[in-house]
């Protein structure tokens, strides 16, 4: 511990961001990393608590305040390999995570938490530029192969942790191009795509195959791209030893009321990487732009607040959120970890102009030519249920009201595998959808049938890229047990 009395010396200091009204004039990635001084005080703040519940918060387990002491010492190389021990990509993670491990810090009780995520995202940062992010490959093969069905968070993490123990490893991908939702889901003011290439690079150095337009199953149609060429199942199981399903739970909840079927209500994943398609530079992009347009954006996630941020930038007349949830309070500390808190958030976007509005039900949408021109919605309560004791809900009287609208984006979260990835191999699904498999034991990690595993949203259902991150890396060493009898590899 670098500095015993650091917590109660120094405030927690944020990074800096670009003004609102400059950063939607452009795509890029607008939140600076600290400086070296900046993130050694940071650092300082951390107790090195006796059980650092930091460590549990975190889904990768980051061996926090190890690195924070390292930082404040200015031992920069060893506080990224400390990082590097649990986590693949800190990069992504210290970009758009939402940092529950800030949310169990023990200064969260009654204070400002320790910057977690900054320090994290200066680490990463600085060993790019410092080019201490080099290849390992494994200093020896196995002759046994390993499929990965998806490219996301997930995939490739299992994917570089199988390569670096010595399996020969192949990323089949239904897009034209690597990284899953990181490519097409997170836009670049929050993820520049750089990032993801330069991961990517790092994995072919270790061996590891990339194939894109690759659909399992059927033809499918590619992100814009074509079709997808179709993959066996059966072959993949016969040509392969292993098979590893992490393709997420891309399938979007609708919102099946009348109106639904007007022009101009999209998903937003019909939405999203329309627009990352263009920052990359692709012709014949299809139109969905909100310029100039009323935008009603259903759903008050992450997915949601992407939306606004893009609607921003494309230039909306006027943008609305709307939440199904009453609005949460706004607690300045945090008594209920390990419970996540209930308070309310504010993202980036919602800074550069939104109005929201919470607990709010759509009822119908109305149009003219076709197009949808406005929404019906009512307000509503969420009551106990005497007899369940679950909360229901109850539309109020007299609350019904209309909105302009001539885009409407439903973003209300995703509910499992899109398509039939999972039938065509035969895997058992859970209640939701998903991919049935355990974290624990002798099979954890292992599906239905033999030899095929899953890990990351396909399984666990739509979450977080750190999860993601997580069973990436644990899947990967089940594997590596399954075809080794033993492995090396970290949980």
């Amino acid at each position: 511990m670098g500095k015993i009395t650091g917590f109660l010396e120094y405030q927690r200091l944020n990074e800096a961001a670009e003004a609102p009204a400059e950063r939607v004039k452009h795509w890029r990635e607008f939140v600076a990393p600290l400086h070296d001084e900046q993130a050694a005080v940071q650092g300082a703040r951390c107790m090195d608590c006796g059980t650092p519940f930091c460590m549990s918060g975190c889904p990768v387990n980051n061996i926090i305040p190890d690195w924070n002491d390292l930082v404040y010492r200015n031992e920069w190389r060893s506080a990224l390999e400390v990082l590097h021990s649990t986590n693949n990509f800190p990069e992504f993670t210290g970009r758009v995570c939402p940092a529950p491990c800030e949310e169990a810090c023990t200064l969260r009780i009654n204070n400002d938490p320790v910057g977690i995520k900054s320090i994290e995202h200066a680490i990463i940062d600085k060993g790019w530029e410092q080019g201490w992010v080099l290849p390992r490959p494994a200093s020896h093969r196995s002759g046994k192969r390993v499929a990965i069905v998806g490219s996301g968070p997930a995939g490739l993490a299992c994917a570089q942790q199988l390569a670096r123990a010595g399996h020969d490893v192949v990323v089949f991908e239904k897009n034209d191009r690597i990284g899953g939702l990181l490519r097409y889901g997170i836009p670049d003011f929050k993820l520049e795509k750089a990032s993801i290439d330069r991961r990517v690079e790092q994995m072919r150095a270790e061996g590891v195959q990339f194939r894109t337009n690759c659909s399992v199953g059927a033809l499918a149609p590619g992100a814009g791209n074509g079709a997808a060429a179709a993959l066996d199942p059966k072959a993949l199981r016969d040509e392969f030893d292993a098979v590893v399903l992490a393709a997420g739970a891309e399938q979007p909840r609708d919102l099946p009321i009348p109106g639904r079927d007007l022009d101009g209500v999209h998903y937003a994943m019909e939405f999203l990487p329309l627009q990352n398609r263009r920052v990359a530079g692709d012709a014949g992009v299809p139109e969905i732009s909100a310029q100039g347009k009323h935008v009603l954006v259903i759903g008050g996630g992450d997915t949601g607040s992407d939306c606004v941020g893009t609607a921003n930038r494309h230039g909306a007349r006027s943008i609305s959120q709307f939440e199904l949830l009453p609005m949460p309070p706004s607690p300045s500390n945090n008594p209920a970890w390990p419970y996540w808190p209930l308070r309310l958030r504010s993202s980036s976007s919602h800074e550069e102009g939104c109005q929201r509005d919470w607990a709010v039900s759509t009822k119908r949408f109305e149009g003219s030519n076709g197009r949808v021109r406005k929404a019906i919605v009512v307000r509503v309560n969420w009551d106990q249920s005497p007899d369940s004791g679950q909360l229901r809900m109850v539309e109020v009287p007299g609350s019904e009201f209309e909105l302009r609208a001539d885009l409407v984006l439903l973003a209300m979260g995703f509910v499992s595998p899109v398509g039939k990835l999972l039938d065509v191999f035969g895997v058992e699904r859970d209640a939701r959808g998903n991919a049935r498999a355990d974290t624990e034991g002798a099979r954890s990690y292992a599906t239905s049938v033999p030899k095929v595993f899953t890990a990351g949203d396909a399984r666990r259902g739509q979450s977080l890229v750190v999860w993601a991150i997580r069973e990436g890396r644990q899947c990967a060493r089940a594997v590596d047990e399954l075809l080794m009898g033993r492995s090396t590899l970290p949980r």
